[in-house]
């Protein structure tokens, strides 16, 4: 791990991947053709790892969308999300990249990604991107 260029914590630091193992491949769709309808999805068990500290975080993703002709297949979805588990990435960053992975990818009439991260020195976060107000 190149530390030359950006600070570290003082301790160990474990190391992780970069974006590039974020695997948007695995992402696959169907066609959808019935009513408007708010689609949610909701992933209890996301991690990624904090690359100050090399330690994992942890929390929930939830992914809601109107649909025009495309759902998401919920095991590519959930693939896609285990492969942010060894990736060092911000939690404002995550947020983003699932939702830039997933609007081209659907093309939905709507789309609001949220996170909520597990509490770390007694710091809740929690992060959302709305295509509304894109």
């Amino acid at each position: 791990m190149d530390t030359s260029s950006v600070d570290y914590a003082e301790g160990r630091v474990f190391s992780f991947e970069d974006e590039s193992a974020i695997r948007p491949d695995f992402l696959e769709t169907f066609d959808y053709s019935g009513p408007r309808q708010l689609v949610s999805y909701q992933m209890n068990e996301f991690a990624a790892v904090c690359p100050f500290s090399g330690l994992p975080d942890t929390g929930i993703v939830w992914v809601d969308y109107i649909p025009k002709q495309k759902l998401v297949e919920l095991k590519a979805l959930k693939y896609y999300f285990l492969s942010f588990r060894n990736v060092g990435i911000f939690q404002e960053a995550v947020t983003a990249r699932i939702f830039n992975d997933l609007y081209p990818l659907l093309d939905p009439e709507e789309l609001l990604i949220k996170t909520r991260y597990s509490t770390r020195g007694g710091i809740d976060t929690t992060c959302s991107i709305d295509s509304n107000e894109q």
